[in-house]
């Protein structure tokens, strides 16, 4: 029995020395859970051309300056993702949660206490460990969309 294997796309944005998390949605897999914003490449889409639509569709924004940093699978009980990491650090708009996902500005110099995906874990600990571009001093403020009238 072979298990699915999804592509899938991720964007750490980055603005004033943070990166955005966002937390899966109620009512979506693995809902709960924070993650970097993307999802899955679509047949006949580039991981790039992937990026672009998922984070326009997700946030609102177009994206600028697209940097490929690294990819990997992870295997799940009942399904596999091989997901594939970009930086950016140039985009046009604001980051809005048009899915009413909450979002998180994280500084990678400071833990930051977020239940990350399993997949994405191996990512955070590396921009943790100082495989991210600037710090700031702040830890991360949660902009909670979802919960304003």
């Amino acid at each position: 029995m072979s298990r699915s294997v999804l592509e899938v796309v991720a964007g750490i944005i980055w603005r004033n020395g943070r990166y955005l998390a966002v937390e899966r949605p109620e009512g979506s897999r693995m809902a709960g859970w924070w993650e970097f914003p993307g999802g899955k490449i679509e047949p006949g889409e580039s991981g790039e051309q992937a990026l672009r639509r998922e984070l326009r569709e997700e946030l609102g924004i177009t994206l600028l300056q697209i940097e490929f940093w690294r990819d990997l699978v992870h295997h799940y009980d009942d399904f596999s993702v091989h997901l594939h990491f970009y930086h950016i650090h140039d985009y046009r708009g604001e980051t809005v949660p048009l899915e009413n996902q909450r979002m998180a500005w994280v500084d990678p110099a400071r833990p930051h206490g977020l239940g990350f995906l399993p997949a994405d874990e191996p990512v955070v600990a590396a921009l943790h460990d100082g495989e991210a571009p600037a710090r700031t001093q702040a830890g991360f403020l949660v902009d909670d969309f979802s919960k304003k009238a």
